[in-house]
């Protein structure tokens, strides 16, 4: 029954995503905003609703019990960065092997890549940082918060600056499928298009709260802790949104829209959900979150390489899916 209702939950989870960045597609097409924007900022935040939701609502008002439910924040918390940077990745470049090759060639933007990269790894390091200072000095972990939410405040910005260069130059949004709403007889214009992404938020919500007390339950069941199930089974059931648009994307050829959907959403979930996570749990070193995040640096730092050398081949990606199966092997060893 607890596994059902996990699986029950995700339905719900993935109906929600597909809702709101449904919606949110046909908002970049409606503002005239660059691809970069809507997959580094619109379709990354709407699509990491569903890992967002986990932890906050964990923190906020889970279980009764405390621990669990910090466990699974910080599991959830630190759990999507490491499944973004490492399998989502090597899922996408799988997807287009047999079309591209192995010695193919992925083409996202380079400068709004090279911006979310940057980005991420300066934050995330940040986030490692302070899981070494001591809870007797609060004003340290809090400063560190502080500047992490600035860090994707100047992101957000500068990612808005480039929109519109990115537009004149062919990089402007376009939906690719009418609005779900809309099939009902309803208008395309801006108050549907809010309608339609509340009703997403709302069943993001209530699909998160659900899973949160599965997660409580199975991992009584299956016998390992509530922190290790957190970082490995939240972000596998809750990434899917990411990993599904971005295999959509790049299969039509969008590279910059796929690309951005997973690295947008790291920017957002190392800087904003870290800095809550600082403040309102142990956030403390233990063995299977410090190889967590730092598989998830080394495989953000690689892609970040390879942008810099100057292209991207299929069968590069395919390494980072080698560090996911390698942290699988180490914690569970």
């Amino acid at each position: 029954m607890v596994f059902f209702q996990l699986f029950l939950m995700l339905i719900v989870i993935l109906i929600a995503a597909e809702v709101f960045t449904n919606a949110l597609e046909h908002l970049g097409e409606k503002l005239g905003i660059s691809e970069g924007v809507t997959g580094s900022l619109f379709a990354a935040v709407g699509t990491a609703l569903p890992e967002t939701m986990v932890p906050l609502l964990a923190l906020l008002a889970g279980t009764q019990n405390v621990t669990i439910n910090e466990e699974i924040g910080v599991g959830s918390i630190l759990g999507a960065p490491l499944m973004l940077s490492t399998l989502s990745i090597s899922l996408m470049a799988i997807s287009v092997w047999k079309r591209r090759g192995t010695h193919g060639h992925l083409r996202p933007e380079r400068t709004g890549l090279t911006r979310d990269l940057n980005f991420f790894i300066v934050a995330f390091i940040f986030a490692a940082i302070a899981m070494y200072v001591p809870h007797t000095i609060p004003v340290v972990r809090y400063a560190i918060s502080a500047c992490m939410v600035m860090i994707y405040f100047i992101y957000v910005m500068l990612t808005l600056r480039a929109s519109s260069s990115l537009v004149a130059d062919g990089h402007a949004t376009e939906a690719d499928s009418a609005m779900f709403l809309c099939k009902l007889g309803l208008p395309n214009n801006m108050t549907v298009i809010v309608v339609q992404l509340i009703l997403g938020l709302a069943l993001l919500i209530a699909g998160a709260k659900g899973f949160i007390h599965g997660v409580e339950a199975a991992a009584q069941i299956i016998g390992i802790s509530t922190l290790l199930l957190s970082l490995l089974i939240i972000p596998i059931a809750t990434e899917l949104p990411e990993k599904v648009n971005s295999i959509l994307w790049i299969r039509k050829g969008k590279d910059t829209l796929a690309f951005g959907n997973i690295t947008g959403a790291m920017v957002f979930q190392g800087t904003l959900l870290p800095a809550i996570g600082i403040m309102l749990t142990p956030w403390q070193p233990r063995i299977e979150v410090v190889l967590g995040i730092t598989m998830t640096l080394i495989a953000a730092i690689w892609l970040r390489y390879l942008v810099g050398k100057g292209g991207i081949k299929v069968w590069h990606l395919l390494g980072n899916g080698v560090m996911y199966i390698s942290y699988l092997a180490l914690v569970l060893n």
